[in-house]
């Protein structure tokens, strides 16, 4: 039996699919696979298909999707199917676990099932997720830059953007690698700016230029709060390398991360503990003043830039965006 849950639909329901592809034989799918909803199936229902045996084939799938909407005597028949499960059943269960909800049933049946849980991924997140994805799906190398443009393009709605890699895969025609031409070519309209190049720009301390676009990121629909927890995010990282180097760092980023590690490493090199300290201190103001202070999006990013620039010096001589007052 599989149990599937967190609230990252897209992932769960390509799972589930893998799942019933592994176990079901095509050839008499029409006797060994049913589908049903846990708020329409009633209890005596569900206990006579989960009893059906295989017909002409090996396994019977059942896959039972909305799992909070399973009354309690349903509840009941599918624990009784996990703990004891009838011969030849491959059983997926599928659905979102109610916020907050104490019910023994779904610790139990995390318990009996091969349980997975699928977080939503965070629009940071994106870029590396792509990247994997097309790898993982169509044995296709996603250049960095193009699975930012992607992600900036689509947003982060995960089955829009598993089908456009899809028809990008389809795209190359056998090249290994996916550019951001290809996508450009493929998906249309790609922002000037993307919110992780944009990031990259405040690790690298080119704080000029990270001024010089944000009126664009903002006019793109980026908010001030997300343009803080996406810096804070990327020098968090920075931090740990500075601390610990590239074993510390990896570490601690997740599976889907761990690759931003070649990209963080030298990034650190031009830190230090008391520099990433400050800029963390920052953020950290500059959150709190966009939920409490009355300064639009823009000024309250403009002074946070305005104060690391005070600190690290303007990059590369580069002049100041003539709207932002020079610090004093």
């Amino acid at each position: 039996m599989f149990f599937f849950a967190g609230d990252e639909e897209y992932l769960r329901e390509a799972t589930a699919a893998r799942v019933v592809e592994a176990f079901l034989d095509p050839a008499t799918r029409d006797f060994n696979f049913d589908q049903l909803r846990g708020g329409d199936v009633a209890p005596e229902a569900l206990a006579s298909i989960l009893a059906t045996p295989p017909m002409m084939a090996e396994h019977r799938v059942v896959v039972i999707r909305d799992v909070a909407g399973l009354s309690a005597k349903a509840r009941d028949v599918v624990l009784a199917a996990a703990e004891s499960p009838p011969t030849g059943l491959a059983l997926v269960v599928v659905g979102a676990v109610p916020s907050g909800s104490k019910a023994k049933f779904y610790s139990a049946l995390q318990k009996s099932a091969l349980s997975m849980e699928f977080r939503v991924v965070e629009a940071n997140d994106l870029p590396a997720w792509l990247v994997q994805q097309a790898s993982d799906a169509h044995g296709l190398e996603l250049e960095l830059p193009a699975a930012r443009a992607l992600a900036s393009a689509i947003g982060s709605q995960l089955g829009v953007l598993g089908s456009e890699l899809a028809k990008l895969a389809a795209y190359v025609q056998g090249r290994s690698a996916i550019t951001v031409e290809e996508v450009r070519a493929v998906v249309g309209y790609i922002p000037r700016v993307d919110r992780w190049a944009w990031f990259d720009l405040v690790a690298e301390r080119r704080i000029v230029e990270a001024l010089g676009l944000l009126p664009t990121l903002l006019e793109a629909g980026e908010n001030g709060v997300g343009l803080v927890i996406g810096m804070t995010g990327q020098i968090l990282r920075v931090g740990l390398a500075v601390a610990g180097g590239r074993d510390a760092l990896e570490r601690e980023l997740n599976p889907r991360q761990r690759w931003l590690a070649n990209r963080v490493v030298p990034l650190a090199l031009r830190w230090s503990a008391e520099d990433v300290d400050f800029a963390l201190g920052e953020m950290l103001r500059t959150d709190r003043l966009l939920k409490t202070a009355p300064l639009s999006d823009r000024q309250a990013i403009e002074e946070l830039l305005l104060r690391l620039l005070a600190r690290f010096g303007a990059d590369n001589g580069a002049a100041l965006p003539s709207r932002v007052p020079v610090p004093s």
